[in-house]
């Protein structure tokens, strides 16, 4: 018997590996996973990076490990098999939706034997969600307090710790002008990162193409964590250094500060070089010892033992539908700035650029610059699915799908309670982007009007057949029956103009 070890499924402190300890490790580096799809240079170099390190951390330890360098699953399982006939496969169950029938064709085509165990990088088992949704519809709120309760994290006395189940309130300031968070960490490329990021460069060089001809990312010097050590560093250095800040200004964004004081370790959470209860105990121990505040560290905790679970299953109970939903009908492509980073608008060309550098941006630009944009001009949720999933490097299909899909563009409406669309006033408020924009944040129509501000307007009219009746929706289209004839004309014609300047190129 052979444990397989797939490259997002790097655990060796529970599960098969654990739980196997005189058994082969079987990992599997097919170069095909890369051409799947466009994606940025730094994900390849993580995913790659992270599979050879842990196959030489097992080798140390003494553990047989087969490493398949090769073409596609396909071919490294037929070498497998030819190598140990008659062996069974042990491996962990797959979050993409079809990816357990997949992996039992190919197994099953290359003539071995296959057996699926529980995936235990999360907190919340299938059984447990099941049971807790059986009880109504999706509510992350309701959600997240039963697993507070569920876990006893920051629970006392069956109460939550502070007498509050969250503390959004604290947490939507924008800093003051001096605030300067601490510098990200950065950990070095060894010898095999290296390696791993030159062949990726020679390898996927024209096979990460945008649409429009040309590598599309830019990428700055690699940073991720690439092994267990290096994820627990950088886990230390959030705790230390971060998480203090992490609360109020969590939905902040700065021009100059692309990481502001966000965690940074989705990345190693997708991989399993970390596991979600230790960094919520870590983050809940920095409370107890004095060295983070309450709003901090249950922010934190409600990303990682509520949002990021739910999505886990929604996305679980959901597929194949979700992928495809569109429920308000958007028609529209793409703009090409999404890949090229090229336009006048500050926020958008800011956090694009980002995406190009470094393969990421943090939770609020995700939603309230990228999706919202693509929410008001009517992007296709698919498209956008598609270019969250190939740009950042914590990105895997289970996660972006049910971010994306459903709570950036109201695709669907298995939970989200209404469209999270937002002029510019928002951005005006959480970041510094609109004061060195060319575009005017106070204009809807006309000339130099920004593109959120005509967009908004137009998104509500567009749609309104679908979300005059959501409650949620009430105040927005009070503010619509205000508007007289001669501003709507005003509004259409601006939208027409934005929606030509997005095809030219020059929006």
């Amino acid at each position: 018997m052979t444990v397989w070890v797939r490259g997002d499924h790097l655990v060796r402190q529970r599960g098969p590996l654990a739980r196997r300890p005189d058994e082969r490790a079987l990992l599997i580096e097919a170069e095909s996973f890369g051409r799947k799809l466009p994606y940025h240079p730094h994900k390849l170099t993580l995913v790659f990076s992270a599979m050879r390190q842990f196959r030489d951390a097992l080798r140390e330890d003494g553990r047989r490990v087969d490493y398949r360098q090769v073409d596609t699953f396909a071919d490294g399982l037929a070498a497998h098999f030819e190598a140990h006939p008659d062996d069974t496969l042990v491996t962990t169950e797959p979050q993409a939706h079809g990816g357990r029938d997949r992996i039992e064709a190919l197994v099953a085509e290359a003539g071995g034997k296959l057996e699926f165990v529980a995936d235990e990088r999360f907190c919340c088992s299938p059984d447990q969600f099941d049971a807790w949704a059986d009880e109504g519809r999706y509510r992350h709120e309701d959600f997240y307090r039963f697993m507070r309760r569920e876990t006893g994290y920051l629970m006392a006395d069956g109460d939550p710790v502070g007498g509050e189940w969250n503390y959004d309130d604290q947490n939507r300031e924008t800093p003051p002008e001096d605030w300067t968070p601490a510098d990200p960490p950065t950990f070095e490329p060894d010898g095999t990162t290296a390696e791993v990021a030159e062949w990726v460069e020679a390898t996927f060089d024209g096979g990460y193409d945008d649409p429009y001809g040309g590598s599309w990312a830019d990428p700055e010097p690699f940073r991720w964590p690439v092994t267990r050590r290096q994820a627990v560093r950088a886990l230390d250095h959030f705790v230390e250094h971060r998480l203090a800040e992490f609360g109020p200004y969590q939905d902040a964004m700065l021009g100059e500060e692309w990481a502001m004081s966000h965690s940074l370790l989705s990345t190693s959470l997708n991989l399993g070089l970390l596991l979600p209860e230790e960094v919520i105990e870590r983050a809940i121990a920095a409370y107890e010892d004095g060295e983070a505040p309450l709003n901090s560290v249950e922010g934190f905790v409600r990303q990682v033992l509520g949002w990021r679970e739910f999505l886990r299953h929604v996305y679980r109970r959901e597929m194949p539908d979700l992928a495809t939903a569109n429920q308000l009908g958007a028609e529209a492509d793409l703009p090409e700035f999404y890949w090229t980073g090229e336009t006048d608008m500050a926020c958008l060309s800011d956090v694009v650029e980002g995406v190009r550098e470094r393969g990421y941006s943090h939770h609020i630009e995700r939603l309230m610059v990228l999706s919202n944009f693509g929410l008001l001009f009517g992007v296709k949720p698919a498209q956008l699915n598609r270019w969250f999933h190939a740009g950042y490097v914590d990105a895997f299909h289970w996660v972006t799908t049910p971010n994306v899909v459903e709570m950036g563009l109201y695709g669907a409406g298995v939970f989200a309670t209404k469209p999270y669309a937002s002029s510019a006033n928002y951005v005006d408020k959480m970041s510094d982007y609109c004061s060195g924009c060319p575009y005017y944040k106070t204009k809807t129509t006309g000339e130099g009007a920004c593109p959120f501000n005509t967009l908004y307007w137009e998104f509500l009219t567009r749609n309104e057949d679908d979300l005059r009746s959501n409650h949620r929706m009430g105040l927005m289209y009070n503010h619509v029956d205000n508007k007289d004839d001669e501003e709507w004309a005003a509004i259409r014609e601006r939208a027409e103009e934005v929606r030509a300047m997005a095809d030219r190129g020059d929006l």
